[in-house]
């Protein structure tokens, strides 16, 4: 028996929504529909009847747009509620994922996602929910926000990261006299 570490796990990053960026614009919806459309063109999408399952939400929240997603939830509901499996939590990825071929449409996954998340569909089985783009190297709604209000975790981290050591940097040449308008290398 092999032993798994956290290294060589293919572990998927979390997409953290960053609610005061998020203008209401809905490129992540587009892009959803479009990533899990037949054809994966805009153009050819539109016309695609049943027309493409979209599996985030831009939806008002107190007065302001808010993207809501499946969180892939650790001890997922959903998981817990699926009779047949066809809901199961990949200890690889950290996905909650849905297999059609298993769904008998009880839809009781629908009724225990304390989000809402899960939907029901005809298109693809009996339910769409978020399956993180598992065929792209960046969730389609990541890649289509144009004000970076939905990120992956660690882009989110490394950019933090990179912020505060210029900000200590600054911070510490401004302390040994140097000039606050000439930055530091």
């Amino acid at each position: 028996m092999t032993m798994t570490t956290t290294t060589e796990r293919q572990v998927m990053e979390r997409i953290l929504v960053r609610l005061e960026r998020c203008v209401g614009c809905r490129s992540c919806e587009l892009a959803c529909r479009v990533a899990h459309s037949y054809s994966g063109s805009l153009v050819e999408a539109v016309g695609e009847r049943p027309a493409p399952s979209r599996r985030i939400y831009v939806e008002p929240a107190e007065g302001s747009p808010s993207p809501f997603l499946c969180r892939h939830c650790e001890d997922a509901p959903c998981v817990r509620s699926c009779p047949t499996q066809a809901l199961v939590h990949d200890e690889e990825t950290g996905l909650v994922v849905y297999d059609p071929e298993r769904c008998i449409g009880c839809h009781g996954c629908l009724m225990a996602c304390p989000f809402g998340m899960i939907q029901p569909n005809r298109r693809e089985g009996f339910i769409a929910k978020c399956d993180r783009c598992r065929d792209r190297d960046r969730p389609a709604c990541v890649e289509a926000c144009p004000t970076h209000a939905l990120v992956l975790e660690g882009d989110f981290l490394k950019r933090r990261r990179r912020n505060a050591v210029e900000r200590l940097s600054r911070a510490a040449g401004w302390a040994l006299g140097e000039s606050p308008g000439l930055g530091v290398s």
